[in-house]
């Protein structure tokens, strides 16, 4: 069962998907996607994030034990300070991406919304006898976007329960202590996406809305700032799949520290690091856009008609037309020509059954020679001849 967000209420609001465990629908766009779009890179306009989940761990031990567990440093968090970190499984897949705020009291972990109940449910299993106590507190507390750029204010004012604003920035924006950067551009387009979380009481979104219609903030929807993120290069929750590590997505730049110590997955995080390379690679696609289609996520990478990967996000952007983010096989030549499939819809919107191909330019996130960078010489197996 999905309920509506109070933002759908606002002119010209056209929903998008569920998002949350619980279905809350928020809006992809409010009738002008490209306006909103320049709107929130200049930092003023706002994104209902409220389909979003917040997990709340409190307790003495709350940061050294997510330490243990996580792959960032978070055992010394400053109050108000902000990390990401990765929860992996015991071979270093990812299970679950996690944007961290502490405000003395409270760890704020901010999650994709189907995320939070199974998160604090495993978090709530872990806890033994560390003093922590983990709660989903996606019911109480709802997350609003935006980005903010030099110069520009917070246009939502953030709760502070705890006499700290919970106002979370997203590190993306550099490469963080202890992180690696595979990319090998000079200058990062992480650094023009200065995304900023706030977090509100969600019982004030109504209020908040009415605020909006008298003109406090313009309005952007999920739509203009996933345009945006594809553009940065940034992951998220939504890109990955069952076999996803955090070095096919070039997040050990914001999310892993390599010297931090053990943590579940660490291994496969060193392993893959230093002696072997991940077995795909992120890509940004540059899209033809004669056809006027966007590959739905999941939808097929193509070469000369054979999968080499899939797309994990497409939009529209604002300058440089219809992008997405795919991830391929770490093998593929670098200027392969490719293809993507998209559906092509009926005169009323509806699945028609028929796919087309869109002609798609690679532009490299994840090189394929990234990792291994310890450089250790090969040592013969043992009993092996050399000839």
């Amino acid at each position: 069962m999905s309920t509506e967000s109070a933002f759908l209420s606002l002119p010209g609001a056209v929903a998008g998907g569920a998002g949350a465990a619980d279905g809350i629908v928020t809006a992809a766009h409010y009738g002008d996607p490209v306006s909103e779009q320049r709107m929130l890179a200049a930092g003023r306009a706002i994104v209902d994030l409220s389909d979003r989940g917040v997990v709340t761990v409190t307790g003495d031990d709350r940061l050294r034990w997510l330490d243990s567990l996580t792959s960032q440093a978070v055992g010394q968090l400053a109050p108000g300070s902000s990390a990401e970190t990765l929860l992996l499984d015991p071979q270093g897949r990812l299970e679950h991406s996690i944007r961290l705020l502490d405000d003395g009291a409270t760890a704020w972990l901010l999650v994709d919304g189907e995320q939070a109940l199974p998160l604090a449910a495993w978090l709530d299993r872990m806890r033994f006898m560390m003093r922590v106590e983990v709660a989903d507190a996606s019911a109480e507390w709802a997350t609003i976007g935006q980005l903010q750029p030099e110069g520009a204010r917070l246009l939502v004012s953030p709760a502070e329960p705890n006499g700290m604003p919970l106002v979370w920035r997203d590190p993306w924006v550099d490469v963080q202590v202890g992180g690696w950067q595979y990319a090998g551009v000079e200058t990062h387009p992480g650094a023009e996406f200065p995304a900023v979380e706030v977090l509100v009481p969600r019982a004030s979104l109504p209020g908040l809305v009415a605020g909006l219609q008298a003109g406090l903030a313009h309005v952007a929807g999920s739509l203009a700032l996933d345009a945006l993120r594809i553009a940065a290069w940034r992951p998220r929750q939504s890109d990955l799949d069952e076999r996803s590590i955090p070095h096919e997505f070039d997040w050990l730049r914001s999310a892993v520290h390599l010297s931090k110590g053990c943590y579940r997955g660490q291994e496969t995080v060193a392993k893959v690091h230093n002696l072997g390379h991940p077995p795909r690679r992120l890509v940004m696609l540059h899209l033809d856009g004669t056809l006027s289609l966007l590959p739905a996520p999941g939808s097929a990478v193509l070469r000369d008609g054979v999968e080499v990967g899939r797309v994990t996000a497409a939009a529209r952007h604002h300058d440089l037309g219809p992008v997405a983010l795919a991830v391929v096989k770490r093998s593929l030549a670098v200027d392969a020509p490719l293809v993507v499939t998209a559906e092509v819809p009926g005169a009323d919107g509806a699945a028609t059954g028929e796919t087309a191909e869109i002609a798609a330019a690679q532009e490299v996130v994840v090189p394929p020679e990234a990792g291994a960078t310890a450089g250790v010489p090969r040592i013969p197996r043992l009993g092996a001849v050399r000839r």
